[in-house]
């Protein structure tokens, strides 16, 4: 470890203040590196479309005056020219997921994986938010830079529950309590939530928790869904809470579905699990690594509403299955590394990258 601070740079889309998955690991970073005594300047790009930003090529330029310089990876189409070249000092991306991996037509893909390829081989070193996370950039050209796996915080509200609060709150009469948690957007799959709510033909009850504003039309489409599937008694649109109503939520809730066509992560289902909550994630992505099949919730293919209603249907109709999956899901929470283990690991990364650039 370096004698004096670190003087890091963290460039990131908008504030660090946004409601995202991503956007609190880099806030909670940012956080545990200035109480280490590191000088951290956040450095902001305006967001906008794909094509504006590709647009930032001929003006941002990376500032002077830096030990290290670590990039979000969504801001990569802003990136190329500034990182072309010699580096002042070692620049590392923070890779949450790439765009590339979300679903979309193949020639957007295809345009969107080659513009990412040329922002790796710009890079000095990668944070990634999984092992998933990690393969997926090895196999577009990562493979030959120093690389970190440091797993997002997941402990922002405190200590789990208590299993006797549980396993109580498990067996308890009434429609099934559903929790989403997640910005409304069509890679969060709320549309396939309520689809398979409605085939499911079971007694549920859905909370909808998260930003209104992310994107208004599908949000609007969302909410004329779920009346016209007949779900406008049990389905309530929350908008985004702050973190003590948002525990209230996830203590009175008994699942947490969020059904996304891709996640680089999924730090949504471990904070569910904090609550003993089971959870059903996608069998894209990296909620593999957090969720167990039949043991700490389910893993259904995007968009399938058939197989998630199927999943629904037995947790409401067997609440011994959901008292011992809630307990699972509670054991595996606690076995995640801290956050303070997680960031502590990422600064010593810092530290390598820097003298071993000096």
């Amino acid at each position: 470890m370096p004698e004096t601070a670190l003087n890091i740079g963290v460039l990131i889309y908008g504030t660090l203040d946004t409601l995202s998955g991503g956007y609190l690991y880099d806030r909670k970073l940012v956080e545990y590196l200035r109480a280490q005594g590191d000088q951290v300047l956040v450095i902001s790009l305006p967001w906008r479309n794909y094509v504006a930003h590709l647009g930032d090529n001929l003006r941002f330029r990376l500032p002077a005056g830096l030990d290290v310089l670590i990039e979000d990876e969504l801001n990569h189409a802003s990136l190329l020219a500034a990182n072309w070249g010699r580096h002042p000092y070692p620049v590392i991306s923070l890779v949450h997921h790439l765009r590339s991996s979300e679903q979309r037509p193949a020639w957007q893909n295809s345009f969107y994986r080659r513009v990412e390829q040329l922002y790796l081989h710009s890079l000095d070193g990668l944070i990634c938010n999984s092992l998933t996370t990690r393969r997926v950039v090895s196999e577009l050209g990562g493979e030959r830079l120093p690389a970190l796996v440091a797993y997002p915080p997941s402990d922002r509200f405190g200590a789990p529950l208590v299993e006797e609060i549980v396993s109580a709150r498990a067996m308890e009469s009434g429609p099934l309590r559903i929790v989403f948690l997640g910005n409304l957007i069509p890679r969060k799959g709320l549309r396939t939530l309520l689809e398979a709510m409605q085939l499911s033909q079971s007694d549920l009850r859905l909370d909808v928790i998260g930003s209104l504003t992310a994107d208004f039309a599908y949000a609007g489409e969302m909410r004329q869904l779920a009346a016209s599937l007949g779900l406008g008694a049990s389905v309530f649109f929350r908008g985004a809470l702050d973190n003590d109503e948002l525990a209230e939520k996830l203590k009175s809730a008994q699942v947490l579905v969020v059904p996304s066509s891709y996640e680089g992560f999924g730090i949504v289902y471990l904070e569910g699990m904090g609550f003993g909550l089971p959870a059903i994630g996608s069998t894209s992505g990296a909620a593999s690594e957090i969720i167990s099949e039949g043991q700490t919730g389910y893993l259904v293919q995007p968009g399938k509403a058939t197989v998630l209603a199927a999943r629904l249907r037995a947790l409401a109709e067997d609440r011994a299955a959901l008292l011992q999956m809630s307990l699972n899901a509670l054991q595996r929470y606690q076995q995640q590394p801290t956050w303070e283990e997680t960031a502590a690991s990422i600064r010593q990364f810092l530290v390598e990258r820097v003298e071993a650039w000096g």
